[in-house]
């Protein structure tokens, strides 16, 4: 567990410190273990049962066997003001109009900031050997149970175990 918190905490840094459009910073980074990630994995598996979504209760089975969870996400993401159509907007495009299991819509170039800190956190975890994965639900639960205050998130659960929990599992 200690070993996985140290690697989980080079992982915030290295999301903290990855490039970002105009030099711009609007990426949240939390990192939860212990009860909370139990909780969290409970509130997936209750999500995919109130919803009838399979993967969040599959997922939720994997964070449930879990010791320390990286999240990362947006907030208040000013968009970039490029015009650069990659929304499908004309102009730069007004955030924050709707909130689903995200808040949105994003600039484009912002989600694109949140993939390289997302990216830089997981290279981390590779060149520790730790098993990880990069995971949509994570960040719809934890949002949702308000463990990261972000617009946009996604969760990278880490473990150490003699085969990797996260790619070899039941569909």
């Amino acid at each position: 567990m200690e070993g996985l918190r140290m690697v989980a905490d080079l992982m915030a840094i290295a999301a903290r410190t990855a490039p970002k459009t105009r030099g711009e910073d609007f990426i949240v980074v939390e990192v939860v273990e212990g009860e909370t990630v139990q909780r969290l994995g409970r509130g997936m598996i209750n999500h995919g049962r109130q919803h009838d979504d399979a993967g969040f209760e599959r997922d939720g089975r994997n964070t449930l066997d879990t010791e320390v969870v990286v999240l990362i996400g947006i907030k208040d993401a000013d968009v970039a003001d490029l015009n650069c159509g990659a929304c499908g907007a004309e102009n730069c495009i007004l955030i924050n109009t709707f909130d689903g299991q995200f808040k949105g819509p994003n600039c484009a170039l912002r989600l694109l900031d949140m993939g390289i800190a997302l990216g830089s956190a997981v290279k981390i975890a590779g060149l520790m050997n730790v098993d990880n994965r990069v995971m949509y639900r994570v960040g719809v639960v934890a949002r949702e149970m308000k463990l990261v205050d972000a617009d946009f998130v996604m969760g990278i659960p880490l473990s150490a175990t003699g085969k990797s929990i996260y790619f070899d599992r039941s569909k």
